[in-house]
């Protein structure tokens, strides 16, 4: 006979591995923040500059911002720990969309 699953210790085990990937994401983002100088804003400045980004429909604009923020990476990349870059990188959405407000609210 086969031995029965523990659900609760999977449950758990999932739980767990969530937990950990929120923290890991939420690190991320203030890495990112720190890394594009977005650290220097007022926090109502960023979470502005946040919001306009989400609510634009402008492909060309969205672009634009993607594009500068892979350049961005691709700067740092080459005179920075490689590691912290990936990890850093590792999340598509939020590189063009957290580099790209600083640059983007001023021409906006």
């Amino acid at each position: 006979m086969r031995k029965p699953r523990d659900f609760d210790a999977e449950l758990k085990a999932l739980e767990d591995k969530a937990r950990e990937l929120k923290t890991r994401k939420v690190q991320q983002l203030g890495e990112l923040v720190i890394a594009t100088g977005a650290d220097q804003l007022s926090t109502d400045e960023l979470a502005g500059a946040l919001v306009a980004i989400t609510e634009t429909k402008d492909t060309s604009k969205r672009e634009a911002w993607a594009k500068r923020g892979v350049m961005f990476f691709e700067s740092r990349s080459r005179g920075a720990a490689p590691a912290t870059k990936l990890n850093v990188r590792g999340a598509p959405a939020q590189p063009g969309g957290t580099q790209s407000p600083a640059g983007g609210t001023g021409s906006a």
